[in-house]
């Protein structure tokens, strides 16, 4: 019986040392980060006795991987609202804003037209025009600064996952071929360490986990790549940029590069390295290649309508703007030689979209061009076009349509070459004016029109238009002239028919006009509809009226094409998709511009709405797991007292058993 005594006496006090043993470690371990309760339990063996005690981590699997998720979607949008804040602030400020620029150049525009044979108001719109190229270039100066600052961040960050990933391969290694011990505890600080690197990870990107043998966490991006394998194996992130080496792209590479490098779709990836990416892509890229396009369409639209105008000097207008030429930067696969550059094609500015380009070289004198969306994904139809003499453009793009890019090919490309063309960002910090004189302002219209004073009836040359001042019409001499001089239009006695007369020695055709009598010339048919400008007709024309249409010599008090510069704020030339083609997809100059802000505002606002919400999510899965998972501390006090006493009450069997033993060691004497 006292045999029996001390068996039980020992089995109880070693049960609760082993109870006071967990509970003291849990108790001390309150603070410590990423520590798991622990809770010992033991089993009845034969005869009611007490049996060795187990010791579990008590984790709820379903709480620690919604956790996880949660984490990797609060730090997503907390580093989208980090980085965007500074944008959003910087383009609300009325000190960067472009749109202040342009309403100041359209004004000092205005003012010329009211003064057009005035150097001081011509100085003014040129002074002007300087300064929007000058605040154009700081936004955009901004927006490349944080594209460096991404690139900087994404090597960081990258860095500290890959040791994350290395870790937790590490500590898979440690508990696959380690020993519980007699309690089943040895692992747990191990394996404590390992769930704690995993939730660390699911800061940088979202994961998912798998059990695999001998207790391993395998571990899987959101997006489906594995990054930590059985035995030991695993992934690394690796940051490189091709094509563009100041764009760097996240690949997942086997660890010393003993794989091909995996592309991770960055477009859903989650967590601090996800949010960057996003911010970059939705912010950054959009809102640079945004500026980009509406400079382009705009200087286009300057120079294409100065040139249809007549200058100070009493010359054919010229450039305002030197657009600039990007050249294609080329993948590293690449097995030509050939380069690629690009720009707008003159009068196409209107047809460039908000998109970098892809062109591969796909057959000779053959090339393919597809837009791109900000995350690098081809989007729309590829657009086939013909190479000729070097360069293709909508007049030799199948269906016409090549997004406004004259593109230049050099020699040596081999078919399967790819290029990628980023026009638009780089173009909106490479502007400047190509001339600072306030004579090449083209005020005037090159053409001007009469009613001969002996006209009887009420028609008159309602207006005139200039189309080309390249065109057959004009001689740009100097001193330019109408190639074939004066034309001459008069009314015949029969409906609706005309004279014209032009040329030396003069030519003198009849032409029957449709009415209204809407661009005259383009209805008389050749030659007169090649020759670069056109007019309206308006009111009744009796029989020997006639109307004259000349060079417009010495006219510098005229602004007629300062009207139509001017008007440039008022039309619809900046292309929101690469797909839609209509006119739907066109807005004005201001109007683009206040939706790049608008765009940077309402990304900001969203992403600070979700950030609030996941953060408040990430809480509630924290709380989910710490009611399991944490140290109770008033729990734990509790149970350090009831386990003492249960020691203590032990320890009395025990020395109970002792003194019944010793009293029949005494009486056997």
């Amino acid at each position: 019986m006292s045999f029996n005594l001390l068996n039980i006496a020992n089995s109880g006090v070693r049960a609760s040392s082993e109870l006071l043993q967990t509970t003291s470690k849990n108790i001390t371990n309150v603070n410590t980060e990423g520590y798991v309760r622990e809770r010992t339990e033991h089993r009845t063996l034969f005869d009611n006795q007490v049996g060795l005690g187990q010791t579990f981590r008590l984790v709820n699997s379903f709480a620690q991987e919604q956790l996880n998720r949660d984490i990797s979607n609060a730090a997503f949008y907390n580093q989208i609202v980090s980085e965007s804040a500074r944008v959003d602030s910087l383009f609300a400020e009325e000190s960067n804003s472009l749109g202040t620029s342009i309403n100041s150049l359209f004004g000092s525009l205005q003012d010329s037209l009211n003064q057009p044979s005035s150097s001081v108001s011509r100085s003014l719109f040129f002074s002007n025009a300087q300064g929007y190229i000058d605040q154009l270039n700081r936004l955009s100066g901004i927006v490349f600064d944080q594209k460096t600052i991404v690139n900087d961040q994404l090597e960081i960050y990258a860095n500290e996952a890959n040791s994350l990933i290395t870790k937790i391969s590490e500590l898979n290694l440690s508990i696959a071929s380690g020993t519980s011990g007699p309690d089943g505890s040895a692992l747990n600080g191990t394996i404590n360490q390992r769930d704690l690197a995993i939730k660390e990870l699911s800061e940088y990107i979202d994961i998912e986990t798998l059990d695999g043998p001998n207790g391993e966490k395998l571990v899987f991006m959101g997006t489906g790549e594995a990054v930590v394998m059985e035995d030991g194996a695993f992934n690394l992130f690796s940051i490189s940029g091709d094509p563009d080496p100041n764009f760097k792209d996240l690949k997942l590479d086997v660890d010393s590069g003993k794989a091909i490098p995996l592309e991770v779709n960055t477009s859903v990836l989650k967590g601090k390295i996800g949010g960057l990416l996003a911010y970059r892509e939705e912010i950054l890229i959009s809102s640079q290649n945004k500026l980009g396009q509406l400079s382009l369409a705009m200087a286009d639209a300057f120079n294409q309508q100065n040139r249809l105008g007549l200058d100070g000097d009493g010359e054919l207008g010229g450039d305002l703007f030197n657009i600039p030429t990007a050249g294609a930067y080329s993948y590293a696969a690449n097995t030509g030689t050939a380069q690629i550059s690009g720009t707008i094609e003159p009068g196409k500015g209107s047809e460039l979209p908000p998109n970098d380009f892809l062109i591969e070289y796909t057959a000779a004198n053959q090339i393919t061009v597809t837009a791109l969306d900000s995350y690098g994904d081809p989007i729309g139809t590829p657009i086939v076009a013909a190479v000729a003499a070097g360069q293709a453009n909508s007049g030799t793009a199948v269906g016409g349509e090549l997004f406004g890019l004259q593109i230049n090919v050099g020699a040596g490309a081999a078919v399967g070459d790819k290029f990628e063309l980023k026009l638009n960002s780089e173009a909106s910090t490479s502007f400047d004016l190509a001339t600072m004189r306030p004579e090449d302002l083209a005020l005037a219209s090159p053409i001007r029109t009469n009613s001969d004073l002996a006209n009887r009836g009420s028609g008159n040359i309602a207006s005139s238009t200039v189309s080309d001042t390249t065109a057959p019409g004009f001689n740009p001499g100097p001193p330019p002239v109408l190639a074939n001089g004066t034309i001459t239009l008069t009314k015949t006695a029969n409906p609706n028919e005309f004279t014209i007369t032009d040329g030396a020695p003069p030519v003198t055709n009849t032409v029957v006009l449709t009415p209204p009598y809407d661009n005259v010339l383009a209805q008389a048919g050749a030659p007169y509809n090649t020759y670069g400008f056109d007019f309206n007709l308006e009111g009744i024309a009796e029989t020997g009226d006639s109307f004259t249409i000349e060079f417009n010599t010495d006219g510098f008090d005229d602004s007629r094409n300062g009207l139509l510069l001017a008007d440039i704020q008022n039309r619809e030339l900046v292309r929101s998709s690469a797909i839609v083609t209509n006119g739907d997809n066109l807005t004005k100059i201001n109007e683009a511009y206040g939706n790049i802000v608008t765009d940077v505002g309402m990304k900001t606002a969203q992403a600070k709405t979700n950030q609030v919400a996941f953060d408040a999510l990430a809480n509630q899965s924290n709380a989910w797991y710490e009611s399991i998972s944490g140290v109770n501390l008033d729990e734990e006090a509790a149970n350090l007292l009831r386990y003492q006493q249960s020691y203590a009450a032990a320890a009395k069997i025990l020395s109970t058993a002792s003194t019944v033993f010793d009293t029949i060691l005494n009486a056997a004497r």
